[in-house]
């Protein structure tokens, strides 16, 4: 029986969607208004979620709070109130887009969580856009 648990959390960035090989003109006709020089930000809200069997010891798939915590230092901290063009390391050459950055968290927490759980990562970063990676 495997069953899924799923933890909220929210991180605040600014980025810039560009391609420094492209004009600036097919950066505008690509991107639009997220291709601000100046960039733009939002309030992204991020589920992380652990499919698995429960251990029969704990009752547990996950220890929530232990989900909680690589959050909170792999994700919150690395990415709320940056600037992902400029602050986070593997944006460096990567175009912040939200299916780059649903990649990264996946990529982050993946190291840190049993690889006999699956792995999901919900990631709004509009109330009505939003983007879902599961490692595939």
């Amino acid at each position: 029986m495997n069953v899924t648990v799923s933890r909220k959390a929210h991180f605040n960035a600014a980025h810039r969607l560009y391609r420094k090989d492209w004009t600036m003109e097919q950066n505008d006709a690509v991107f639009g208004k997220c291709n601000n020089p100046n960039f733009h930000g939002h309030n992204y809200e991020l589920i992380v979620s652990v499919t698995g069997a429960i251990n029969p010891e704990t009752g547990f798939v996950i220890d929530v709070k232990v989900l909680s915590d690589l959050i909170k230092i792999h994700i919150e901290e690395a990415f709320d109130h940056k600037n992902l063009n400029l602050d986070v390391p593997e944006f460096k050459e990567l175009n912040p887009t939200a299916e780059h950055i649903a990649v990264v968290i996946w990529n982050k927490l993946r190291m840190h969580i049993s690889n006999e759980l699956e792995l999901g990562v919900v990631l709004y970063e509009t109330p009505r856009n939003f983007v879902t990676y599961n490692g595939n």
